[in-house]
């Protein structure tokens, strides 16, 4: 693809101005030719696989950075999904292949490798439930490595057995980690339609339709069209569409560019273009002050819900005419931590959980870094991931929780988990109890909307 020079110049000012940014260039390997009956000679291979295919990953994406003055914020793996291709091994030999995918991470510069994950929206294999076993104390003991499990999708309906169980894995990976304010679990993510193309963590695998391996971008541009929008205060609703989609044009225009030359450099195939603005911590890089601008006084209140379902179509439909190869989430993410408009919206009390819970309906994905007090049951937790589950099997789309019970801590304290996780408020949750729905077990039936054949 070709750049004018009128968008070379946007795009420098984009970046000077304006917070644009690559969130992510993140190279999916394939394991399935890594599984062995003999436990060595697989995490041998593991290790060996990941290392020779992202040998350059690092180094060409900064060089990349440095030719073409766009930052690109982190170089991240996803790969096979562990559970289909450990077979018969251990709890202990899982945790074992954690700790080698988090060597390999660090010795290749890597910031975050995705798939030590599950796929149980059906049911569950022996290795299976020995890998969600395995998660808390690996995600304890590791730094990068990062974990999913999808525990729902339209087609199946929700497994309420492995709901519960994320529920009681959530607490222990919490309390494992205690010391650094439940850390653990802001590496773990449970999703319903989880898409296999994901850049993002914590929640990316390289998925079973995928090939050897491919290079996916994730954008991060909520600054950039933010100040398009202070440029425009007058525009109807209508107008403020219209600025979106030009704005997200432009900036899928560029962070496909940049990751096809990193893909090409590497010698893989280039895969897709996530659209998904992707909040930071940094001033007016924000999805909530975006809602704001629209006319919001604080994001929470009503209206908040049309305003993001205007900014997330708008997002796609400018993204989509710029790329023939979007894929991943596309759309905003709200995180709670990494957002300092959806913070204060919570410390103003203008943003609640079951408000969060709502804006998940219209965008990209689910709750986000969300904080609440460590002594919420782990049945509560399973409570919030099967409402946020059935939003996503009966809408068709990805729907996930990332929620960190924090030890120790109660509603109003301010946690910070630092760098691009970043600080968030303990949030409030129902205290009624769920637990005797969670225990029932179980599958939710797929809805009728899964009849489509």
């Amino acid at each position: 693809m070709s750049i004018t020079y009128n968008e070379m110049v946007e795009t420098i000012r984009m970046v000077q101005l304006e917070n644009l940014d690559i969130r992510t260039v993140t190279m999916g390997i394939s394991l399935k030719n890594c599984a062995d009956s003999d436990f060595s000679k697989m995490n041998q291979r593991i290790y060996n696989k990941i290392t020779t295919y992202a040998q350059h990953l690092k180094k060409t994406a900064e060089e990349v950075e440095k030719e073409y003055g766009i930052p690109i914020i982190n170089k991240r793996i996803s790969i096979t999904p562990i559970a289909e291709i450990i077979g018969d091994a251990t709890k202990e030999q899982a945790i074992e292949i954690a700790k080698t995918l988090d060597k390999a991470a660090k010795e290749l510069g890597i910031d975050f490798i995705g798939g030590f994950s599950a796929l149980v929206h059906k049911g569950m294999t022996k290795a299976d439930q020995t890998l969600i076993e395995a998660i808390p104390e690996s995600l304890s003991v590791t730094e990068r490595v990062c974990a999913s499990v999808s525990i729902g999708t339209t087609k199946s309906g929700i497994n309420m057995d492995a709901v519960r169980k994320m529920g009681e894995v959530i607490k222990e990976a919490a309390e494992r980690t205690k010391d650094q304010n439940g850390l653990a679990c802001a590496k773990l993510v449970v999703f319903c339609n989880p898409v296999e193309d994901n850049p993002f963590m914590a929640g990316a695998f390289h998925g079973t339709g995928e090939g050897e391996v491919v290079l996916n971008v994730g954008v991060s541009g909520p600054g950039v069209v933010l100040n398009a929008l202070k440029r425009h205060p007058e525009a109807d609703l209508g107008g403020v569409s219209e600025v979106i989609k030009k704005t997200a044009f432009k900036i899928t225009r560029a962070g496909e560019f940049i990751g096809r030359v990193v893909a090409e450099r590497l010698g893989v195939p280039f895969g897709i273009m996530d659209l998904s603005l992707a909040p930071t911590n940094a001033m007016n890089d924000s999805v909530a002050e975006i809602l704001e601008e629209m006319g919001l006084e604080r994001v929470g209140t009503h209206g908040t819900i049309a305003a993001l379902a205007l900014m997330n179509d708008a997002v796609k439909k400018g993204g989509t005419m710029a790329s023939s190869y979007v894929g991943g989430l596309s759309g905003a993410f709200i995180p709670v931590s990494e957002d300092n408009g959806m913070i204060r919206g919570v410390v103003d009390n203008a943003l609640s959980l079951s408000k969060l819970e709502a804006m998940t309906c219209v965008c990209s994905v689910g709750l986000d870094m969300i904080a609440v007090p460590g002594d919420v049951p782990a049945t509560t937790i399973s409570a919030i991931i099967a409402d946020e589950a059935a939003i996503g099997m009966i809408n068709k789309k990805t729907t996930a929780v990332r929620i960190i019970p924090v030890p120790g801590k109660s509603e109003g304290d301010m946690i910070e988990f630092g760098g691009l996780l970043g600080r968030a408020p303990v949030m409030a949750v129902n205290g009624y109890g769920s637990e005797k729905f969670i225990r029932r077990g179980g599958r939710i039936p797929a809805p009728i909307q899964a009849l489509t054949n």
